[in-house]
């Protein structure tokens, strides 16, 4: 049978990728781990791990377990967090990850909602892509995400439950006000990481054109300073104008492109107080336009 010390220290080797690692991180001996190890590959009836020379690595069930192991690890943390919350709300934890336009509008005003509510809770924020924030979610590093999709993007995989808070809106930066984004079909574009830069191309190829990328920036007011002095045009979402709006640029809202805003958690209903607290004023603040 498995039981949780077996998979705590799995988990940890499957980190460390070596016993000595793994036997410092949890402060046991290195007989000890590999003791656990033992017992845990003859209650699952094969082997977990390979030596390597004079390393070791996990065999293809050993990693399958694994993930599962920092899975549900991160699971029964989550469930002693949610028994401790159900005391009131007076104390606790949520962690919440989110892109950088977001991070800069919406959650502080959510912050301050749910600090007035609740001042117990103590909330840490992460900056993360919505890939990168799902990902975390789903091995429990945090409570909620804070996402944006697209209408026609693929539906999420099983366990993550999406909670809808608004609409992005998506503009073209130029130097002139220009209500077609065709006209830049032949125009140097400022493209961002390689996820925004597939956004991008995304948002172009709804217009029939592939963009020219000849500048790189993940930093709003960067790109914005970009613009105003000519390099080239880019995208933005209207959170990221609402964070940082340079003077000297034009920003027509493409009404082909809208991008939805989602808090999002995983797992089987309900979730943590904390989690579904901030998750108000989340949707609060999505109602406020200010911020």
């Amino acid at each position: 049978m498995l039981n949780l010390v077996h998979l705590k220290v799995l988990a940890a080797v499957a980190r460390h990728g070596s016993v000595t690692e793994a036997a410092k991180e949890l402060h046991y001996s290195q007989p000890s781990v590999s003791h656990h190890l033992s017992r845990l590959e003859a209650a699952v009836g094969t082997k977990l791990l390979q030596r390597i020379g004079r390393g070791i690595r996990l065999t293809p069930e050993g990693r399958v377990l694994a993930n599962r192991a920092i899975e549900i690890l991160g699971r029964v943390e989550a469930a002693t967090r949610e028994l401790d919350a159900q005391v009131g709300l007076q104390s606790g934890r949520v962690r919440l990850a989110a892109n950088a336009s977001a991070l800069s509008t919406m959650v502080p005003r959510a912050a301050t909602l749910l600090a007035g509510a609740h001042p117990g809770i103590e909330l840490s924020v992460y900056d993360r892509h919505p890939v990168d924030a799902l990902q975390m979610l789903r091995r429990s590093e945090i409570d909620v995400a804070l996402i944006f999709r697209y209408a026609d993007a693929p539906a999420e995989e099983d366990g993550f439950r999406l909670v809808y808070l608004r609409d992005d809106p998506i503009y073209l930066i130029s130097q002139r006000l220009d209500d077609d984004i065709a006209n830049h079909r032949d125009s140097l574009w400022i493209g961002g990481c390689e996820r925004c830069q597939d956004e991008l191309s995304a948002v172009c190829r709804r217009a029939g054109f592939t963009p020219r990328i000849g500048s790189v920036s993940d930093d709003m007011v960067v790109v914005q300073a970009l613009v105003a002095a000519g390099v080239g045009v880019t995208t933005l979402p209207g959170l990221a104008l609402q964070a940082h709006r340079q003077p000297d640029i034009q920003a027509t809202e493409l009404n082909s492109s809208p991008r939805r805003i989602y808090a999002v958690t995983y797992g089987e209903p309900p979730d943590p107080p904390a989690a579904t607290a901030l998750i108000h004023a989340l949707a609060d603040a999505a109602h406020d336009r200010t911020g």
